[in-house]
């Protein structure tokens, strides 16, 4: 009974879930933004997983800045379905990456987990409680 009274929440619990998730990406990406050509390089070859053998670099910067600025986005619900679909490809790569270098389920699971989040919240939306919102009124 109590947690049903729970429903008329959801707004708030949106909420909370967008702010948690991205503040962990905006912190889990500052490293690797400000990290320079060397950890984008490190990071852009999980590409090689998906048979895409040129420009670590840049793909490197591309997940960087999509983590980075991706929680940034999640926090305000700015440009919101952008963000998660290109955090959820992001998680795409880093599970294909784990799973090819034969780390296994176990470490390949978290990114998973997250690309499942973001690609869910593309279809929820930011809700109320966002500038996506704000502005298209």
């Amino acid at each position: 009974m109590c947690m049903e009274s729970l429903a008329k929440y959801k707004d708030f619990g949106l909420l909370i879930l967008r702010v948690g998730i991205g503040i962990m990406f905006l912190l889990h990406g500052y490293p690797k933004i400000s990290g320079g050509p060397e950890m984008w390089t490190k990071i852009g070859s999980a590409t090689q997983f998906l048979g895409i053998h040129f420009a670590p670099v840049l793909f490197g910067l591309l997940a960087a800045a999509s983590e980075f600025f991706g929680g940034i986005c999640l926090i305000l619900g700015l440009f919101f379905r952008p963000a998660c679909l290109f955090m959820a490809i992001t998680m795409g790569v880093a599970a294909t990456m784990h799973l090819g270098s034969g780390d296994g389920l176990n470490k390949a699971s978290h990114a998973i987990e997250l690309g499942i989040v973001f690609f869910s919240l593309m279809f929820i939306g930011p809700g109320p409680f966002s500038l996506d919102i704000r502005i298209k009124k």
